[in-house]
């Protein structure tokens, strides 16, 4: 178009030049051109005709899809309190992944007439830059019959993990609905979200969706997909945690059809403005791992916090710790590895690894500020999974041919505001102390510490960009992984050389901070299986104690918040609770040898009773006492008492502080016995937050809880999901308990970051 339409402005700031649409970089300032593509959520045949300018800034591609011409321009905002919809979104930005986020709003026309449209950034689509073609991604039942097995299995897994979440936030329905329910390669990306009617959805009807795919899956996978989806119907599969090991059985099954090659290079650069590297990385800064001829393949970047005080010393040790950590869980055959428990060693190495830094600190009384910590982001590929671990504000991207996806939320006070549904996030990015940390290794005991972890199923090359936000800081990544990070992918440039160009970039458009790179280089032969995958559903099924969907990431999914129930103890946790995968099978032995031992000897022995066992339908005088079962969630009893280790907002401008006790009164169960959950009514007996804030990245620290907060009800009632969501610890039945008094809530200068 030759007209105004096609302009598009320069996002920086010292240029602001116009520039065709069909151009990659300012003709001014050569400076990479951001094109924001937008979905309008508007009842109605469309927002406007192809070519219009809307608000004088939006062009209209498509009945609802708009081009920003104005991106380096903040959208405008609605008040958050007056759009209860919106917060769905919000607080679903871990998931950003699959769920898209809220750009802005779009006001069309003057007085009562008026039109309030919601804006979406980063919808599913179909960019051609060659034939400037912009199109929606396909609907998934679409693309459903052109994919291979791995693939279709990867997408309903995808949609596993989305379910409990979404659930949460009454939009369930938005994966029962083939128009929003789209894929882009292979993700599953959601177009909007579609709310709940007053009776939301349950499995049985995700089953029934599923079923219409039975016809079109591929002949590995037919008879999978047909017995998953009649057990959701039929009530054999009944929670999402069973829906997802049934699925990770499928996935492991055609993973034998795949064979990946993995090469990872780091680098690392102290930058034109800093004296010392604080930063550090594995493998060492410039060397080059292939998986094979290496039996493993780990890659960690860390950011050293804390200055000449020890910043490099706090990101060295952390890297030193879970190097030894993970070289034990890497032994253990991929056949014996389930990916729920290795997820739960990966974060206890992180948390090893945080204790050592804390104990540094607390032996050489650093104290506040002056402790020394380290943000840290590592990927570990397994057979046909990537798992991502992370903690602060170091990112991993991921990088296919259809896109450059971040997968990690960053933990400082920008995301968090967006999560506790406070702000836009585009918005919150703005406010002074948005980059502030609220979590880094080394800042606390493990007990306050909360990692994000996720895995993804890869069933195409890829590239894993980790770095620290040296490279990240300004939305680098976005504007050059097509030009830098892309040729990768098409055997067009090596992987060192990428790496040092990143480094370059970083240093010359950033160059504020030391700058830690590792790229990941996945690629993948597939074959369909000629067997035939059986679904194994057992008969009974316990609940394990990791829940998948607490444990994704910003990711996502796979990187959800993963706020997860934690018990207090009454002395500093061990360092290791659990023992090395690879210990569990001779320790089975070692019980079993030692049991039938014992049993011999006490047969030789005619100066020693034989043991008696209690008849199991005999009730009286039992030898053996039942262990009472361990305090969760799962099990809540009246006069426990429970602290939230997250904001929970109460509506009516009331908010649950980090912090805060309360002691259940009791529970009751949800009208709906199927989903697992029930209410708790609990009495707020305490909130002056116990927590300390993290050291930060930023020296300024701020409360993100409004000051106009109304004073705290006697009482609250909340389901289960609300506080697996924002996550609580148990006090244990032995620990002293503060609710003994009511006290007031605490004044904003106290409420922790």
């Amino acid at each position: 178009m030759e007209n105004d339409a096609a302009t598009l402005y320069c996002t920086n700031e010292n240029c602001q030049a116009a520039n065709p649409l069909t151009h990659k970089f300012c003709l001014r300032c050569s400076t990479p051109l951001t094109k924001n593509y937008l979905w309008a959520v508007v009842d109605g045949p469309s927002v406007g005709s192809p070519g219009e300018i809307l608000a004088d800034r939006y062009l209209v591609l498509d009945k609802f899809l708009l081009l920003d011409t104005k991106p380096a321009l903040l959208a405008l905002t609605p008040e958050l309190d007056n759009l209860q919809p919106l917060k769905a979104y919000l607080r679903l930005i871990p998931y950003r992944l699959h769920v898209p986020q809220v750009y802005g709003v779009l006001f069309l026309g003057d007085g009562p007439s008026h039109r309030e449209i919601l804006l979406l950034e980063k919808p599913p689509l179909l960019v051609d830059d060659k034939i400037q073609q912009v199109q929606l991604a396909s609907e998934l039942t679409t693309a459903w019959r052109d994919a291979t097995s791995m693939r279709q299995l990867n997408w309903l897994w995808q949609i596993a993990h989305l379910w409990q979440p979404l659930a949460s936030e009454g939009v369930a329905s938005s994966l029962l609905d083939s128009y929003v329910l789209r894929v882009e390669g292979s993700l599953v990306r959601l177009l909007e979200l579609r709310f709940d009617a007053a009776t939301s959805p349950e499995l049985p009807q995700l089953g029934e969706f599923w079923q219409q795919l039975v016809s079109g899956a591929k002949p590995a996978i037919t008879e999978f997909v047909n017995e998953v989806s009649l057990s959701l119907i039929q009530g054999k599969i009944n929670s999402t945690d069973q829906l997802i090991g049934v699925l990770d059985g499928g996935l492991a099954g055609l993973g034998r059809s795949q064979t990946p090659t993995i090469k990872i290079i780091t680098k690392t650069d102290t930058g034109p403005s800093r004296q010392r590297n604080e930063d550090a990385c594995s493998p060492p800064s410039g060397t080059l791992v292939s998986k094979p001829p290496q039996p493993t393949a780990l890659a960690i970047v860390c950011d050293g916090i804390g200055g000449h005080e020890g910043g490099n010393v706090a990101s060295n040790l952390a890297i030193e710790t879970i190097q030894q950590q993970v070289q034990q869980l890497t032994k253990v055959p991929y056949d014996h590895i389930d990916p729920s428990l290795l997820l739960n060693d990966l974060e206890k190495a992180v948390a090893i690894a945080n204790d050592k830094i804390s104990q540094r600190n607390d032996s050489e009384n650093r104290q506040g500020r002056q402790r020394m910590g380290t943000t840290l982001v590592m990927a570990l590929p397994v057979a046909h999974e990537m798992y991502i671990t992370h903690v602060g504000d170091s990112r991993a991207y991921w990088i296919t041919r259809h896109g450059c996806y971040q997968v990690t939320l960053d933990d400082d006070v920008a995301s968090r505001e967006v999560r506790l549904g406070y702000a836009i996030y585009r918005e919150a990015v703005e406010q002074s102390s948005a980059g502030s940390l609220v979590q880094a290794l080394g800042m606390g005991p493990s007990t306050s510490l909360h990692p994000t972890s996720g895995r993804f199923m890869l069933d195409e090359d890829a590239v894993f960009l980790l770095t620290s936000d040296g490279l990240s800081d300004f939305d680098r990544v976005e504007e050059y992984w097509e030009t830098e990070i892309l040729p990768i992918l098409a055997g067009e440039v090596p992987i060192a050389n990428v790496a040092d160009r990143l480094v370059e970039i970083a240093n010359t458009k950033n160059g504020h901070d030391n700058v830690t790179i590792a790229l990941v280089h996945y690629q993948v032969q597939y074959w369909e299986p000629e067997i035939t995958i059986k679904a194994f559903i057992p008969e009974s099924y316990s609940a394990k104690t990791i829940d998948f969907a607490s444990k994704a990431t910003d990711a996502t999914l796979l990187g959800s918040p993963n706020h997860k129930t934690q018990v207090i103890p009454d002395t500093e946790p061990a360092k290791s609770s659990g023992l090395p995968l690879q210990w569990i099978v001779p320790l089975i032995f070692v019980v079993a040898a030692g049991g039938l031992g014992l049993f011999v000897r006490q047969l030789r022995s005619p100066s020693r009773a034989f043991p008696v066992f209690s008849n199991p339908l005999q009730t009286q005088n039992p030898t053996i006492e039942a262990t009472p079962a361990a305090r969760s969630l799962a099990n809540l009893s009246p006069g426990w008492v429970i602290k939230t280790n997250n904001q929970i907002a109460l509506g009516n401008n009331q908010s649950l502080p980090p912090g805060a006790f309360l002691e259940v009164i009791n529970t009751k169960p949800n009208p709906k016995p199927a989903s697992g959950n029930f209410s708790v009514s609990m009495r707020v007996c305490a909130n002056k937050s116990t927590q300390t804030p993290a050291n930060t990245n930023n020296p300024a620290v701020t409360s993100s809880v409004p000051s106009n907060l109304k004073p705290l009800p006697e009482t609250v009632l909340l389901d289960l999901s609300q506080l697996k969501r924002f996550g609580v610890s148990i006090l244990p039945e032995d620990a002293p308990s503060p609710c003994t008094t009511v006290t007031q809530p605490p004044d904003d200068d106290s409420s922790p970051t």
